[in-house]
């Protein structure tokens, strides 16, 4: 039997050396960007009340737009990590599944009926949008005999998705709320305020944590839900629960930052690779290694052509999409 643990550095240090390392990466996302600043800027406008220009930019522009970034981060690759594993389908992403698809016409749709909508609001659309999107790309991914394959379930997301976006791009051109809805849907954190991060972390961080106490329910279910049902395991609860809060951890993402393809796909994958297939240490290592590309993408987009934003779903596409295509070449078969 293949063993799934074989790790020559113990997991407590792996993810404490990745802690250290997104700290480190955190304060360079703060210090570098259009305007210049310097460590003490950094540490006087974490650790003290001093009021400068330079130091309120960092407090009320810069941290929550990296603490976003983190929580994005985050938030989607435990969303990918938790798909991979309950349809084991290595091809699984929010993105790819008709969730984002499903958030981003919930949300355009939100704009176009009720243009004074609040952020919670809005959230909440997107919540409803990505479970129509789940529903939608489930339900047709296993109408045929004999429930939905790997393959099934791409090809549902891909055509769902693409219906989706559709609906998405048909209102806003019909209520003429265009820029708006594309100014959501760009893929980007310019301009998140504390008040925006103090409506979205909680269902993030809540859904990370549910998460992570199914974490060994989730490792069972992966490697074959007749041993799942064996253990005494309800698989259509866990399964209830787990897609719910891929929902949530999708629809509070794209309320955020708009459509961000392959974050989820990929991150899990390198996480794999690492710490191996054991969910309670892929999902927590997931967090953190997803939380540290986001804010590597967003600051590698605000100094690229500085003072100009280069767009962070631009960044994350241009890696993941060779990522996707190797994925499909080396282990799309592995799953099926």
């Amino acid at each position: 039997m293949h063993n799934y643990d074989q790790r020559h550095i113990p997991f407590s240090i792996q993810l404490l050396l990745s802690f250290i390392l997104l700290a480190a990466f955190f304060f360079a996302a703060i210090i570098f960007g259009a305007a210049e600043t310097t460590i003490r800027e950094v540490w006087l406008a974490v650790s003290s009340q001093v009021k400068t220009d330079k130091i309120v930019m960092i407090r009320e522009i810069r941290v929550p737009r990296v603490l976003a970034a983190m929580l994005v981060g985050a938030g989607l690759s435990v969303a990918g990590a938790v798909m991979q594993g309950v349809t084991r389908n290595p091809l699984a992403d929010p993105s790819l599944l008709g969730l984002t698809a499903g958030a981003n016409a919930a949300l355009a749709l939100t704009i176009a009926l009720i243009p004074g909508a609040n952020y919670f609001s809005i959230m909440i659309a997107c919540f409803i949008g990505s479970g129509i999107g789940t529903l939608l790309v489930v339900g047709i991914g296993s109408a045929k005999r004999g429930g939905f394959s790997p393959l099934r379930i791409v090809l549902a997301g891909a055509a769902v998705s693409a219906f989706l976006y559709a609906v998405a791009d048909g209102i806003g051109l019909y209520f003429r709320i265009s820029k708006d809805v594309s100014m959501w849907s760009a893929g980007g954190i310019i301009g998140t305020t504390w008040s925006q991060l103090q409506v979205i972390a909680p269902f993030i961080i809540g859904g990370i944590v549910i998460a992570l106490l199914l974490s060994r329910q989730l490792t069972i279910l992966s490697l074959d839900e007749e041993v799942a049902i064996g253990l005494g395991q309800n698989i259509n609860r866990i399964k209830g629960v787990l897609f719910a809060i891929v929902v949530m951890l999708a629809g509070a993402s794209v309320a955020l930052v708009g459509n961000l393809a392959f974050l989820g796909l990929m991150v899990p994958h390198i996480v794999r690779a690492i710490v191996g297939k054991d969910y309670r240490h892929v999902l927590p290592m997931s967090a953190v290694v997803g939380a540290m590309f986001m804010v590597f993408a967003d600051t590698l987009g605000r100094n690229l052509n500085a003072p100009f934003e280069t767009s962070v779903t631009a960044i994350v596409a241009i890696m993941g999409l060779p990522f996707f295509l190797f994925i499909v070449r080396k282990g799309g078969k592995a799953f099926s």
